[in-house]
Order: C-alpha cells, then structure tokens, then sequence
C-alpha cells in the first residue's frame, strides 16, 4: 500500500545513496508550480558530502534522481559528486 508523507515531515530525514553511503540531511524541499523540483541536502559531520564537498554546506538534488522516500531518502549515486579518498 502507498503511504503518503507531508512535505513538512521530511525535514531532518537522513538520505543515503543507493549504494548505502550516508549522504547527510533533507534541509528542505525546493516547490515550484505546486511540484517538488528539488531538494537541499545538508552536508553533516562524518556525511559523505562532507568530505567530497570540503566546505560545502551541501547540494541541491533534483527530485529525478530521488529514488524513496520513508524513514530515510534514496538518492542516486549520480546525485553525489565525484570524490576519491587520499
């Protein structure tokens, strides 16, 4: 059965990437005509944006790339920016 999520509740919700990396925080959802365009993931300590992005408060993820959403975000792995480890 489809459960239905207010846009308001998903605030504060962790998002990991589909291969099962942390990648930090929903800040906000970003509307446009009434529709979710995007949304504005908050890098955390020990996130993965917070060390691929050095700095960065974090990204803005096109709801496209959106795979679920319940407990926690699924985002594609195309939705995190290229990062090697040192």
């Amino acid at each position: 059965m489809l459960q239905m999520k207010k846009v308001s509740e998903t605030a504060g919700i962790k998002v990991y990437s589909d291969d099962g990396l942390y990648f930090g925080d929903v800040e906000e959802a970003i509307l446009t005509k009434n529709r979710i365009e995007s949304w504005r993931i908050r890098a955390t300590r020990d996130s993965f944006l917070s060390k691929a992005l050095a700095g960065a408060k974090g990204v803005v993820v096109p709801h496209q790339l959106v795979k679920s959403i319940g407990d926690i975000m699924i985002v594609s792995k195309a939705a995190a920016p290229s990062y090697t480890e040192e």
